[in-house]
Parts: structure tokens; sequence; C-alpha cells
């Protein structure tokens, strides 16, 4: 059976009639991956039952295909011809995506220089119009708003309530993929903050269990975590380089009612558990995809989190060679050696 993508998957549980087409790209159904050395590694002897839910396979790359199917589909039955969005990339390359297949105009903004190229790429060559702006992803994303009310345009920013229709489908994978129940734990990065919302709705729509909620969020990009927003947020995650998150209020919701925790870890943390996963579970992901373990294992090491017999599950949001440069900065580098057999044999004794 060829999977359909999310909205005819679970179309019982979103908000569009029997015979609304789907604008898909066979998006969802992601692999839940188990990851025993990794759990040893972050919690040993602890009995932790690790899971890394790899979005990063989706067909442009990260989670965010989930609510664009949604948020295109939708724009499609109102009549939209162009749809506008701000982004740092993922967003930008799924949208631009998405309106390729349904023959819409699409322009993305995006922070000058504060784009990783294999995003910026992808959105070139999806057919988008880039616009490259001197400021952040929250200016961007105050243009596009007000250009909205001024112009008939589709916004198809996570400000977008069928942006969250479309991401809370993982919740019900995750569930499915785990035979029917919730985890105990579920960890993922904090950026502009929808996915971590969606994934509330989702787990509470299903009613198969509530997990609590770990939101991690880079130190030098913390506003929910700080309590105010950060005026020029840096960090090495660029996905989640936001400083005023469209979602901040209900994210707060979803780990009050959750009982969850939102964290900072630094860029320092994030790489090592970047490395990590490549390297304990050959799984390539962007910087930011990392986060949600960084804040795992932080939260374990401080005693915050008891791992004993505990089930969690990871979200990695976007893949790899979203970001190669930083994967070729953090690498180290090749080794050079002559062309000839002996000089092989004396590199491995």
């Amino acid at each position: 059976m060829i999977w359909p993508g999310v909205i005819e998957a679970y179309r019982d549980y979103l908000p569009f009639d029997a015979d609304t087409p789907a604008v898909t790209l066979n998006e969802g159904n992601t692999p839940l991956i188990h990851a025993p050395r990794l759990a040893d590694h972050i919690a040993p002897r602890a009995g932790l039952r690790l899971f890394l839910k790899y979005e990063g396979l989706n067909p442009t790359g990260s989670f965010k295909d989930r609510g664009m199917t949604a948020a295109i589909t939708r724009a499609v039955q109102e009549g939209a011809g162009t749809v506008i969005c701000a982004s740092t990339g993922n967003t930008a390359a799924s949208a631009a995506a998405y309106a390729a297949r349904a023959g819409l105009r699409c322009i993305v903004l995006v922070p000058q220089g504060k784009i990783a190229l294999g995003k910026l790429a992808a959105s070139l060559a999806y057919g988008a119009e880039v616009i490259s702006i001197d400021g952040s992803f929250d200016d961007g994303l105050r243009m596009v708003r007000e250009i909205t009310e001024r112009r008939p345009i589709a916004l198809v920013n996570s400000v977008n309530p069928w942006r969250l229709e479309g991401q809370k489908t993982g919740a019900f994978e995750i569930v499915d993929q785990l035979g029917g129940r919730a985890p105990d734990w579920h960890c993922l990065p904090v950026g502009n903050a929808g996915n971590i919302s969606a994934y509330w709705m989702g787990y509470k729509q299903y009613e198969r269990g509530l997990p609590q909620l770990l939101g991690g969020q880079a130190a030098g990009s913390a506003p929910i975590v700080l309590g105010r927003v950060v005026e020029k947020p840096e960090t090495v995650a660029t996905a989640i380089r936001i400083g005023n998150p469209a979602r901040w209020r209900q994210a707060v919701e979803a780990l009050d009612e959750s009982g969850g925790i939102i964290t900072a870890v630094s860029d320092e943390d994030i790489l090592a558990a970047w490395r990590m996963l490549s390297r304990l579970e050959g799984v390539f992901v962007e910087p930011a995809s990392a986060t949600g373990l960084a804040a795992l294992k932080q939260q374990i090491e401080s005693g915050e989190i008891d791992p004993a017999g505990k089930t969690a599950v990871v979200v990695l949001t976007g893949h790899g060679l979203k970001d190669p440069g930083t994967a070729v900065e953090q690498a180290a580098t090749p080794i050079t050696l002559p062309a000839e057999l002996e000089a092989l044999d004396r590199y491995l004794a």
C-alpha cells in the first residue's frame, strides 16, 4: 500500500471535508528509530527506552512538511494564487515545494546571512522568490503578517492554524508506532513554538495517553526560558534562532498542562548531542534537531528527569544535509594518503 500523506492517513482527525483534495508530497510516515546505544550513553543502566522520530526524512527534509500540506491545501481551497512566509530556512523550503506542487507563486523572506546553504538551495530550486532582509526572522515575520493584511496573499507561517493541524499528526504516528500508547517523555527543539503546541494538540485529540513535554531552546535564543523577548538571538542551531516565538503562549500552556519542562542548552551541548546521534546511532541531523536530545541529557544529569524504566521520544526535526556547512566545520579533517597500497597498510598498522 502506498502511504497517502498525512491528510488522507488521518483525515478523520483533521478539519478537512471528505472531498477536499490534498496537496501532498506523501509526507509523514517517518521512522521511529529505537536508540539503545544512545540510551545507555545518556542514562547508563537505567532501562530507558529511547526512540528517535526522524522527521528529516520528510520530502523536503524537515517536519515542516506536515504542516505545509495542510496550509497549502487550505490556501488552494480558498482560491489563493500566492503564498508567503518568513523563515530561517526549513519553512521556506517546505512552502516552496508545496506551492510548486499546487502551482502557486511563493515568496519567502529570510534573514540575510542567517540561513543554512542547504535550505537556501532548496528554496531556490523549487522556484520560490527568495527575499533576503537586513534583519532577523522576527522582523521578517512582522513584515509578512502586515503585508497579508494589505494584499490577498496566504500566510503559511506557523501563525496559520492549519499548519498546526498538519503538524499534530506527528503525535498520532508516534502513538501508533509505539503500539497505541504515548511515551512518558516527548522531547523536541523549540524555536517558533509551533511544533510543541501541535504535538500537544495531537496527543490530546488522539486520547491514547499524554506524555510530559520537554522543550529545548538554545541558550543564545531562549525567550521562553528567560521569560522575555531576545532582541538579537544567536546560536549555531539556525532553525531555532528566534527571539520572539509566534506560539509562545500556546507552548507555555502545553508545557503547563503536561507537567513538562522548558530548558536552555548551550551550543556546545547541542553540538555534542548532534555528534552522539550520528556516531552512536548513525542518524545525521541538522544541529537544531539535536536540541531535544541535549535537553534530555541535561535534565537526566540534573536529576529533574528520572529515566528508570521510562519511554522517551526525541523528535529530530531536520536532516543533516540541511546544514552541510556545520557538518564540515565540526568534522575531523579528511586524511590524505598517496594512492599506494603500502601507504594505506602503514596507516592501518
